[in-house]
């Protein structure tokens, strides 16, 4: 029964975002981003969200009063980017709330570094609007028209790789970069029609993704080698290779956003993981417990009971789980064994059977132990059973966040034993030792 009630507060499912149908904040997704905001020529405010985050939580009704206020003047959204993560990750967006200013150039959102009153918000957005016009009267381009699929397209031709047998290996192969290849005939209808979608995806997503993912074109009537290597039966085939792996075909829709939305998964599966931080102060758990949904804590043996190849063994564990459950919103911490007493009593740990792990949830001052193997697959297990929401948990000792103790960070080295005072034997009747006194 404990099990299962308190499992849910340590991983909050999003099943409600925090605006309805009812509010005047739109409700932005994967599917509408592109058509509502990217295409539009309104300025527009967009709130990227986490459903479990107190701050969020806060704002809402401020952003549902801003919303109201600026209705028919500027638009408000709102994306849920714990559900919504390949979104967030296209912006940048590593902690909530984070809000973003779209307005002349929708490439290129402004932060929002404001209040969260309402009034704050209305204020700002009033500013960005003056500015928006005031550019337009000057000539500039305002709105966007990029992306938008009338007459001739957009997007810039440029931005499409055109591949060859001669280039192919080179430019797809050996790249770090994700690619997505299209091969096609002159002759085929439905070629011509992708071919502006195409071509505008290719150019949002190079600038999304800073050209770590790239979009390419064969012409598999002329490069009949490609095309015979990776079985091309008809056209167009769209296949995404990334370096080391098997090719895999691309099933999703053939729209600009079905393209951008699918490169931005990929390139959310590249994005480095997060930093692994050793806790050297208040302020490190403090930030970390707080911004993120859990804070994932190991605490290693003393740097005497493993030496430097051990401890960096132990990180490199870490390291490697971190980037396993990147997409998630959790935060990476490492101490040493007797460095925060207070850290280790608060989880249950108690001075012994080092390396330990936990997981907390600051919100709900809640954490779970690893009771298996400090390794890839225990901490897997681990993991993958918190992110189900199964796994018993407990109260933070003393219902909050404990003290912690300010220490020098670990400089890669083994471990040095202090030295004892020496010790003056000039004075000592060894032919004395060993007698008893009468």
């Amino acid at each position: 029964m404990l099990t299962s009630v308190l499992a849910c507060s340590l991983t909050v499912l999003s099943v409600h975002g925090l605006y309805s149908a009812s509010d005047d904040v739109v409700e932005l997704n994967p599917s509408n981003f592109n058509r509502e905001v990217i295409q539009s020529d309104s300025l527009w405010l967009v709130e990227f969200y986490a459903p479990w985050c107190g701050h969020c939580k806060s704002l809402a009704p401020e952003w549902k009063k801003a919303a109201t206020a600026l209705k028919g003047i500027v638009k408000v959204g709102a994306v849920d980017a714990d559900q919504h993560n390949s979104l967030g990750g296209q912006y940048g967006v590593r902690g909530f709330p984070t809000i973003k200013i779209f307005g002349a150039n929708k490439q290129k959102p402004e932060d929002y570094q404001g209040g969260r009153s309402g009034q704050a918000i209305v204020d700002a957005a009033l500013n960005a609007l003056r500015s928006l016009v005031k550019d337009r009267l000057g000539g500039k381009a305002g709105g966007s028209d990029y992306g938008k699929q009338s007459g001739g397209g957009a997007g810039n031709k440029k931005d499409v790789v055109e591949l060859t047998d001669d280039n192919f290996d080179r430019t797809v192969l050996d790249s770090d970069d994700v690619w997505m290849v299209e091969f096609f005939a002159p002759w085929c209808g439905h070629c011509k029609n992708l071919e502006p979608e195409w071509k505008a995806a290719a150019t949002e997503v190079k600038e999304q993704t800073k050209g770590k993912v790239k979009l390419g074109a064969v012409d598999a009537t002329v490069h009949q080698g490609l095309a015979s290597r990776y079985g091309i039966r008809g056209f167009p085939t769209i296949k995404i290779f990334r370096k080391g792996e098997e090719p895999e075909d691309f099933q999703g829709g053939r729209t600009r956003s079905d393209i951008v939305a699918r490169a931005m998964d990929l390139y959310s599966d590249n994005i480095p993981p997060p930093e692994l931080q050793e806790i050297l102060n208040e302020d490190v758990l403090k930030k970390t417990c707080e911004d993120y949904q859990l804070c994932i804590i190991s605490v290693l043996p003393h740097i005497l009971d493993t030496g430097a190849s051990g401890r960096n063994s132990y990180l490199e564990v870490m390291r490697t789980m971190a980037d396993k459950y990147k997409k998630k919103t959790w935060g990476w911490l490492w101490t040493e064994a007797g460095a925060q007493m207070d850290l280790e009593s608060s989880l249950g740990i108690g001075g012994f059977g080092y390396p330990a792990m936990a997981a907390i949830n600051a919100r709900k001052m809640k954490f779970a132990l690893l009771r298996g193997s400090f390794s890839e697959t225990g901490i897997h297990e681990f993991l993958r059973e918190l992110s189900v929401g199964r796994g018993s948990t407990a109260t933070v000792g003393g219902g909050a966040l404990p003290k912690i103790n300010t220490v020098e960070p670990w400089d890669g080295k083994d471990g040095v034993l202090p030295m004892e005072d020496d010790i003056d034997l000039s004075d000592v009747d060894l032919d004395d030792l060993g007698k008893d006194e009468l």
